[in-house]
């Protein structure tokens, strides 16, 4: 058992990895703890796949692709914003045209070449074993700078999330705070992109907070929860990526998956067998 847990420590390329799954899961936590307030997952969706188009075209232009994709995904997000201020259209559709949109443009972009590249198929599926150490301080870096950011709006934020006729009444600049948390999105999505890729990276960032969710009422309680749902899922899902040789990415969504799961059904308040158990009459 011990030589289980301490053989992938002895490659760096696991090292590197565990470090990365455990920022960018932390990271994402506490970003989605947000989104999953405000009832907003769609918003993840959404930028993960505007994030697409922009890593095509660098791509095809042959530049770095996390900078071409943070540069789509940040002027989808700024879109959205500025559009969603329509108070017509609600913010979830707003949200589903620029989803549809991003994602066909980047198909048509991807179509304009015959072949696909090792560096665009690591963005599409992660690649989180061949992590340098560059990508490591580049997440440490943008990762604790993000976390400090929503820390220090994290008041505002709620407000806006809890009623957004209030937050402006009272002054708040609910615009700007509104994009703030789309860019943040963006940045958690695009650091995360090498862990589980663009496909899986809605996991990151929905399920640890949804699962903290069920566990508490408070937000402070619910980003700690979550980012230590998220930490210990991504480790547990790189052992079992190296010891059953299976895709490191989707494992750690696996993983998160089924404590999702559990908790949904086992929540000491929330969990549908303890709900189902108070619904039952006492016996006369």
């Amino acid at each position: 058992m011990i030589e289980a847990l301490t053989e992938p420590w002895q490659h760096v390329f696991m090292q590197r990895a565990f470090v990365v799954a455990v920022l960018a899961s932390v990271v994402c936590a506490v970003v989605g703890s947000f989104v999953v307030l405000r009832g907003m997952a769609f918003i993840g969706d959404a930028v993960a796949h505007a994030v697409f188009p922009g890593v095509a075209v660098g791509y095809v232009l042959q530049v770095n692709l996390a900078v071409a994709g943070a540069v789509a995904g940040v002027a989808t997000a700024l879109t959205v914003a500025v559009v969603a201020q329509n108070r017509r259209l609600k913010e979830d559709a707003v949200i589903g045209v620029f989803f549809a949109f991003a994602f066909g443009l980047g198909i048509v972009l991807v179509s304009t070449r015959s072949s696909y590249t090792g560096d665009l198929a690591s963005f599409l599926f992660g690649q989180i074993l061949g992590l340098s150490d560059a990508d490591v301080v580049t997440v440490a870096v943008v990762g604790g700078l993000l976390v400090a950011a929503v820390l220090a709006l994290r008041r505002e934020l709620v407000t806006v999330s809890l009623d957004r006729e209030t937050a402006a009444a009272s002054g708040l600049p609910v615009f700007w705070l509104d994009t703030a948390l789309y860019v943040m999105v963006t940045v958690a999505i695009v650091i995360s992109l090498q862990a589980v890729g663009n496909i899986l990276v809605l996991a990151l960032l929905i399920t640890p907070a949804a699962t903290a969710r069920m566990l508490t009422d408070r937000l402070g309680v619910m980003m700690s929860l979550s980012a230590g749902i998220g930490a210990v899922c991504a480790v547990t899902g790189l052992y079992l990526s190296y010891h059953l040789n299976l895709a490191a990415g989707g494992l750690i969504v696996l993983t998160l998956s089924a404590v999702f799961v559990g908790t949904w059904l086992f929540a000491p308040r929330y969990g549908l067998l303890r709900r189902r158990t108070r619904a039952v009459p006492a016996a006369p």
